[in-house]
């Protein structure tokens, strides 16, 4: 079985960027050059180590030429609003060129890649990239066993400081990204933080304004494809149902054999029956023709409709080893983020437990939780209004983004992969916006077309 996530971080974005076609600025090939500090101060790491709270675990020797890879702890507040809350020390990497390159602020809204990958907008300017691991996720969790201090706020802070702090290093123009959560966590940084970067590109960002309405997320999934698709996507889900019994037995051996419980969930019946119903909203997530064409019929054995299910939904996710390191995402989408619905009538007549694929199934009931109703219309609210220099890139078919983000401020705009899912690049744009989106990135980080810093933003960053 293979363990997925929301989105496959690991996929060398160098490579999909170069066979898309778009023009990369070419890094430096020199070691020496890489290891520039701003002017008159040395190597890069002896800067690194003199920055106050940071803390140089490594320095891998793994990153492509022109570049070096630290990875780096920050000493962060767990409270930005109490500093008597105590500390807490957030994993960050580091992908250092020159300091009068662009920096590109990452993340994944998850726990932090430590194999070097460069986003798209890094490999465009040519950028030096600080990728920021979400507060309680991988090993940036404060002590204890509550998620408190788990907010979009408190988020935004530690980007807010991490910015401020690097800057020392890095004056030139900043960019911030990112994908799905790591696009939604963006978001909320400029929305408190909204002067820290120069530009932000977003990707596949749901954007759950009200999450007692998830009619745009079913209307979305019961017309999304063809109707031979979606046909053979929910039979598909009727016979894993009807064929719970074996289903669930064959789930059951591999959690024994792996070692693995449900204690979160509660059963492997339970975690089964919300894999069948999730596998509708994750295969159109990052379904293509070609997988349509591949979706288990009614001759299909149950080998293969287990497989099937495996591929698309993830049944490890399920199970407490996977499942304990993603409490905390499930702890933020039943506390502020929210999450749409799938629809259910199809199987309603197989279904045996209460919830669904709710937040609280897979958060463990001695944690409490308790819903912020205002904290999404207040982000929705800044982005139509005040937010500016903003750029939504978005697959047409990607029911993530049923609800999407749509920036009303100046510089900013939403552009649309046509028959795009979930994984989606500026590189996947048309050719006109995919020349717009460039332009706006590198207008915002002070280059021009070509990617070479402009007088202005060269002055800045030799200051």
């Amino acid at each position: 079985m293979r363990v997925w996530t929301r989105r496959r971080l690991l996929t060398s974005a160098a490579t999909a960027v170069s066979a898309a076609g778009l023009a990369a600025t070419p890094v430096l090939s020199a070691r020496a050059a890489a290891g520039a500090a701003r002017p008159g101060t040395g190597d890069i790491a002896d800067a690194l180590r003199a920055l106050p709270g940071l803390r140089l675990i490594e320095e891998r020797q793994d990153a492509e030429p022109g570049y070096r890879h630290f990875v780096l702890g920050l000493r962060q507040p767990v409270d930005h609003t109490n500093p008597a809350a105590g500390t807490f020390e957030q994993r960050l990497t580091l992908l250092h060129t020159t300091t009068d390159r662009p920096t590109v602020l990452t993340t994944t809204g998850y726990h932090a890649v430590v194999p070097p990958w460069r986003s798209e907008p890094t490999i465009l300017l040519g950028a030096n990239q600080l990728q920021v691991e979400h507060r309680y996720f991988g090993t940036s969790r404060p002590a204890g066993t509550g998620y408190a201090h788990l907010t979009i706020r408190q988020a935004a802070d530690d980007h807010h400081r991490v910015v401020r702090l690097f800057r020392r290093l890095y004056p030139g123009a900043w960019i911030s990204t990112g994908s799905s959560k790591g696009g939604m966590a963006t978001v909320y940084h400029r929305r408190f933080h909204p002067q820290d970067v120069d530009g932000t590109v977003v990707y596949s960002a749901p954007n759950n304004v009200d999450d007692r309405d998830d009619s745009a997320y079913l209307r979305f999934l019961e017309t999304v494809g063809t109707p031979t698709g979606r046909e053979a996507v929910m039979s598909a889900q009727r016979r894993l149902l009807l064929d719970r019994a074996e289903m669930v037995a064959r789930y059951e051996a591999w959690a024994a054999a792996h070692n693995d419980t449900f204690r979160i969930i509660g059963s492997a019946d339970q975690a089964f029956e919300i894999a069948v119903l999730r596998v509708l909203f994750m295969f159109w997530q990052r379904g293509t023709p070609t997988d349509v064409a591949a979706i288990p019929g009614p001759e299909a054995t149950t080998d293969e409709l287990y497989a099937w299910l495996d591929e698309w939904a993830g049944l490890p996710l399920y199970a407490d080893t996977a499942a304990r390191r993603y409490v905390p995402y499930w702890y933020q989408i039943g506390t502020q983020l929210g999450y749409g619905d799938v629809p259910t009538a199809h199987v309603a007549d197989l279904l045996r437990h209460s919830g669904g694929i709710e937040a609280r199934n897979f958060v463990p009931r001695d944690i409490p939780m308790t819903f912020d109703a205002a904290a999404m219309p207040d982000i929705d609210s800044w982005v139509r209004r005040r937010g500016s220099r903003l750029l939504f890139v978005n697959g047409t078919q990607d029911p993530a983004v049923a609800e999407y983000f749509n920036p009303g401020g100046r510089d900013s705009g939403v552009l649309w992969v046509a028959g795009g899912n979930h994984n989606i690049e500026i590189a996947n744009l048309s050719p006109a916006d995919r020349a717009s989106a460039k332009e706006a990135l590198f207008r915002w980080a002070g280059q021009g077309a070509g990617g070479q810093a402009s007088p202005q933003s060269a002055s800045r960053a030799a200051l």
